[in-house]
């Protein structure tokens, strides 16, 4: 039997990890990405919000937050809120990033009121990093961690950066953005994302320092224990006409606009990847086909994609498709784990060393 590798969890592994006070409330929560990082830093989530039942069914499934608000985090400007809310050591918040990525419309969807996916109400997706700075506004917290994508700092995009950085001035937090890269804190992805990380201006503490953490882990090796196949996903992961195609042209960790010819560069399939085995997999998004084996000529399971987003092997979906989305949209939890070490011990006081020996001296008690 293959050993599971070690980047592999369980939810059940949070119940082990030593409780460092740190409260956090999580909005645009999405599947809990980074509300399960926070966790894993020991973390406590004292609430969550989402726009999206789909979301807040798997957020509550799999994390069962004290406090949850299925609303508009525009509504959360006007609701009462519990006393706890005014009390948080930091809010967070992944605004919807599809406006400023570079696989987006970009500046023909700013300003325009719209479905981030069906189902949702709609609303100007541009202004909910606004409305997100608007709740520091109202609640205080100690500090505002807010994530987005690489494409926020390229282009006309970056007028929006300055104005988020000029609104956190004038909330009366000191504000640092970082540009980070998910494959160097333990992912098995290379997910360049933006880190908006604000301290209030009465903390005394001095500026932030993100580095690497972990050395890259490969695709491969991040799934190693799961490669065989249940009957279920032999057939979910049936290659589509397109990947038969171009699967067999093309090198692993290539893609499928290296083998189709140059008239047919509007094929649906130009943006699909062959995943390489020995290197993190290319950025995931929410849409599982873009995705193939390296070895197979097949799409990735929901266990991969588990695996590939440092998601836990036991996180419950209702199905594997929605799964795969829920991962692709959210912040990979490891990636969140070491932006909220960092903060946690250089502008929060947590001594992880303290916390670790506590834990150890308790156990052989």
């Amino acid at each position: 039997m293959t050993n599971k590798p070690d980047c592999a969890w369980n939810l059940s592994d949070l119940e082990l990890v030593p409780k460092n006070g740190v409260k956090v409330m999580s909005t645009f929560a999405c599947g809990g990405g980074s509300s399960m990082g926070y966790k894993r830093a020991g973390c406590t989530i004292v609430a969550a919000n989402d726009i999206d039942p789909e979301m807040a069914w798997h957020y509550k499934r799999n994390l069962n937050p004290p406090l949850y608000f299925l609303c508009p985090i525009g509504e959360l400007l006007t609701k009462d809120l519990p006393p706890e809310l005014y009390d948080l050591d930091i809010l967070d918040g992944s605004p919807p990033c599809s406006t400023f990525s570079m696989a987006g419309s970009r500046e023909k969807a700013w300003g325009v009121e719209k479905h981030f996916r069906e189902g949702q109400a709609k609303q100007v997706l541009s202004d909910l990093f606004f409305d997100y700075l608007d709740l520091v506004g109202r609640l205080k917290p100690k500090v505002a961690i807010a994530e987005n994508v690489k494409g926020m700092l390229i282009g006309n995009a970056k007028g929006y950066t300055k104005m988020i950085m000029a609104r956190f001035k004038e909330l009366g937090y000191r504000p640092q953005l970082f540009l980070l890269n998910a494959a160097d804190c333990g992912v098995p992805q290379k997910r360049e994302r933006v880190f908006f990380c604000a301290v209030r201006n009465d903390i005394d503490v001095p500026k932030l320092e993100l580095a690497p953490t972990h050395r890259w882990i490969s695709a491969g090796e991040a799934t190693s224990d799961v490669q065989v196949l249940t009957d279920d996903e032999v057939k979910d992961t049936a290659p589509a006409a397109n990947d038969l195609k171009c699967w067999p042209h093309v090198k692993q960790g290539g893609s499928y606009k290296d083998y189709l010819f140059v008239s047919e560069k509007r094929n649906a399939c130009f943006g699909h990847f062959k995943t390489h085995q020995d290197k993190p997999i290319t950025t995931i998004t929410a849409n599982d086909s873009l995705y193939t084996h390296w070895d197979t000529c097949r799409r990735l399971t929901f266990r991969e994609w588990k695996r590939l987003g440092s998601f836990p092997d036991d996180y419950q979906a209702k199905t594997d498709k929605i799964g795969k989305y829920m991962i692709g949209m959210s912040v990979p939890p490891k990636m969140t784990e070491q932006v909220a070490r960092a903060v946690c011990e250089q502008w929060l006081n947590v001594n992880y060393s303290e916390l670790s020996n506590d834990n150890q001296a308790k156990n052989t008690d």
